[in-house]
């Protein structure tokens, strides 16, 4: 896809608060600073449109993005932040919870993960509550440019292992420097939305 439009709709802590155009929306989901930012950024060619930040934590609303008037793309908070507060994380989970248990048009999940380390337990776990709620999963490992090309079928094969994917649940390899994984992660995405 190529993307001419976009922009920040709303940020949003509770249903009466999302969008009510019936859009089609894809959420983001990750631990802080793992890269989502940047890989939105990235899809819609925008420098900075997600906000980047080297304060992790700093998203706490569900931020819901237009893409070319045709659907969302929804960033949650980052997970796995350990300076604030238990309370305050408790809350975004429930917001979390909430959203994608009972959103209709939600049609994928994006989980990002770091390509160069074994998933954390809060990856982990973000997985097996979608699967659990039968949602669809794609994982988009960031940061690819970091790890040779002859060490990136291993590091695939851990993190799937890893993340214990079925078969069918996608995998792409990313990177907001080079833009490897840039037409696929479109191709993947643009396969869960009847645009």
């Amino acid at each position: 896809m190529d993307v001419h439009q976009a922009k920040i709709v709303i940020s949003a802590v509770r249903p009466n608060q999302y969008p009510a155009d019936g859009l089609e929306e894809i959420a983001l989901a990750g631990r802080s600073n793992v890269g989502k930012s940047s890989f939105i950024n990235t899809l819609i060619k925008r420098r900075n449109l997600a906000r980047t930040s080297s304060k992790p934590g700093k998203t706490q609303t569900l931020n819901f993005y237009l893409i070319e008037e045709k659907f969302y793309f929804v960033d949650v908070p980052g997970y796995g932040y350990a300076k604030v507060s238990k309370t305050e994380r408790a809350k975004w989970g429930q917001m979390i919870e909430e959203y994608m248990t009972d959103r209709q048009k939600l049609k994928a999940v994006v989980v990002v993960v770091d390509f160069r380390h074994e998933p954390t337990i809060d990856d982990k776990q973000m997985v097996e509550f979608l699967k659990y709620y039968q949602l669809p999963i794609v994982i988009v490992a960031t940061k690819v440019d970091k790890i040779t090309r002859g060490r990136r079928d291993g590091q695939k094969q851990m993190i799937r292992k890893a993340l214990q994917l079925d078969k069918e649940d996608p995998m792409v390899l990313f990177s907001a420097v080079d833009k490897t994984g840039f037409d696929e992660a479109w191709e993947v995405l643009e396969s869960y939305l009847e645009l």
